[in-house]
């Protein structure tokens, strides 16, 4: 008897909350497909793009005005010397930019539009930029049909992020909004 009281044998739930208490949880892999996606709010909401569609979140600088452009175009900013031009997304989706602060943020983002043989490529000019995350493509839903144009127009799903609400973008459609003369 002796002997197995060096050596108990405890129950399975036993074994499994004491390696629960000792931090031993076993994760469990599931092989789900995931799209990174670039989590920011404009205002008080919030919306993604696709990761592969961003290719640098840059601090909001000085973005210069350019005379006779349309509303929606705030103007332009040098990048490593390149002049890219910087659209204020709330105005193409509808949605009030927050008040100018330094958590503010500008997406270089390419879509597969064309513009004249090239894809179309501008800054997005958003008030902050809240993650990059992964999410499991199966977490993100349908649309709803009473979400307002014109982000009913340019969404392509919605997901919850805590306990929000984040509207996925298409930014094929936001640029053809622009081009188009919306915002």
């Amino acid at each position: 008897m002796a002997s197995d009281s060096l050596h108990p044998n405890p129950d399975p739930l036993s074994e499994i909350l004491d390696r629960r208490r000792r931090g031993e949880a076993e994760l469990v892999e599931v092989d789900a497909p995931t799209v990174k996606l670039v989590v920011f709010a404009i205002g008080e909401r919030l919306q993604a793009l696709p990761g592969r569609q961003v290719s640098e979140i840059l601090p909001l600088s000085t973005i210069h005005f350019v005379p006779g452009c349309p509303p929606a175009l705030e103007g332009v900013i040098s990048v490593r010397g390149d002049i890219t031009s910087v659209i204020r997304l709330g105005d193409l989706l509808g949605i009030e930019h927050g008040a100018p602060g330094r958590q503010g943020a500008i997406l270089l983002a390419q879509g597969s539009h064309e513009v004249s043989g090239e894809p179309m490529r501008s800054g997005l000019r958003v008030d902050r930029v809240v993650d990059v995350l992964d999410v499991a493509e199966d977490a993100i839903q349908a649309v709803p049909d009473t979400l307002a144009e014109p982000l009913r127009r340019t969404a392509r799903g919605v997901f919850q992020l805590d306990e929000h609400s984040v509207f996925l973008l298409d930014l094929d459609a936001l640029f053809q909004d622009y081009l188009s003369g919306a915002g």
